[in-house]
């Protein structure tokens, strides 16, 4: 009983069977059909390659939401090279909320050389190429987000020539923490003095020919540093044609989560926009000689997330690779082969002889041939 039972559920399991099996002796092969064989795995071996690469592949997500974190503090991370000396010189931040921050919190004033060395120049020559052709290409940013922490520093290299020159500039470098409000960090004239109306820098004691706000920024960024990110103004260099001379960057900073396989940083990406112009009182062009970043933050944060394409996903998409080139290649060999099939018995059928006619003598003509031709005679 149980053994009619198991070929009963034999017989069912058969019935179903989607993929039946034919014999070797009913398969008929052909040229045509090894040769559309070939072209097909061809292709499958192609595009499975490319899948493959493409399943290696990661891409940036850009997530964005309103930023609700208003009570940390921002940090401002600065490295810039003034062609004054640093006694002359003076670097602070004031924000909306009238509250200074005295550049004494955590910058440091270093005596430096402002011409570069070619090795140096040579640095930052490649910097503004790179600058350039992320102005024109904006999805090389996705590629400086995936190789943080994997690229080289983009600091400036240090002097490989031990130069005799005396400096003639000011190096201010290092980081301070400003409440996350639109401020300005301005380097002027003199040193910066606490004032009851604001404040004010010490500028009587410096010779007005001396004034010379010709600058070098090697980095500028906002949040956490995160090594290989290149900032919008990384390598900027300005030259003053005149001592009266004042020099904005607007800033619009967005709070930036970053996520990727290598790090996850809370960082900071900005636009900028630039401005210089001569002060001169007479004419109406108003102000102080200086460089000023005048910097205020977007209300939204983006997420930015590296993702990579699931396993699941990539055996979907294969399957559907090879089923797909399988269909179709078959499906065409068939139609190519009707085709074929059709316009060689249209040439036979029309090389084929015609039927003669068979002549009486009444002049009438017989299209049908006689049966016997031999008994004619």
């Amino acid at each position: 009983m149980r053994r009619l039972n198991r070929k009963k559920t034999l017989s069912l399991v058969k019935e179903l069977d989607a993929f039946p099996k034919v014999p070797d002796s009913y398969v008929e092969t052909s040229a045509s059909g090894g040769t559309v064989s070939l072209i097909a795995f061809t292709t499958m071996a192609l595009l499975t390659i490319m899948e493959f690469s493409v399943y290696q592949d990661t891409w940036m997500k850009y997530e964005y939401e309103v930023d609700k974190d208003f009570s940390s503090k921002l940090r401002i991370n600065i490295d810039i090279t003034v062609a004054m000396k640093c006694q002359y010189v003076g670097a602070d931040v004031l924000d909306l909320a009238e509250t200074m921050v005295a550049s004494a919190d955590g910058l440091v004033y270093e005596p430096a050389i402002f011409d570069l060395s070619p090795h140096q120049r040579e640095w930052q020559r490649m910097l503004q190429l790179i600058q350039s052709r992320l102005q024109e290409e904006h999805s090389l940013q996705d590629v400086i987000f995936k190789s943080a922490f994997k690229s080289p520093s983009t600091a400036l290299p240090p002097r490989e020539d031990d130069s005799l020159q005396s400096p003639d500039a000011c190096r201010i470098h290092g980081h301070l923490y400003v409440n996350k409000v639109a401020g300005n960090f301005h380097i002027t004239v003199g040193k910066a003095i606490p004032h009851p109306r604001g404040h004010a820098h010490l500028a009587a004691l410096v010779n007005h020919d001396s004034y010379n706000f010709s600058h070098r920024i090697d980095h500028l960024s906002f949040g956490e540093l995160v090594p290989g990110i290149i900032n919008p103004l990384d390598g900027t260099e300005k030259i003053a044609i005149d001592h009266n001379q004042m020099f904005q960057y607007f800033i619009t900073i967005v709070p930036t989560k970053l996520h990727t396989y290598k790090i996850s940083a809370d960082t900071h990406q900005f636009s900028v926009t630039e401005r210089e112009r001569i002060i001169n009182h007479a004419a109406g062009s108003h102000g102080v000689s200086g460089i000023f970043m005048k910097y205020d933050l977007s209300s939204l944060m983006v997420t930015v997330t590296e993702e990579h394409m699931p396993f699941w996903q990539f055996f979907v998409r294969l399957c559907g690779i090879v089923g797909g080139i399988f269909s179709t290649t078959g499906m065409l060999h068939g139609i190519g082969k009707f085709i074929v099939e059709i316009i060689c018995c249209r040439f036979r059928l029309g090389s084929s002889k015609p039927v003669t006619s068979v002549p009486f003598e009444d002049g009438h003509t017989d299209n049908h041939l006689p049966l016997l031709e031999n008994n004619a005679h």
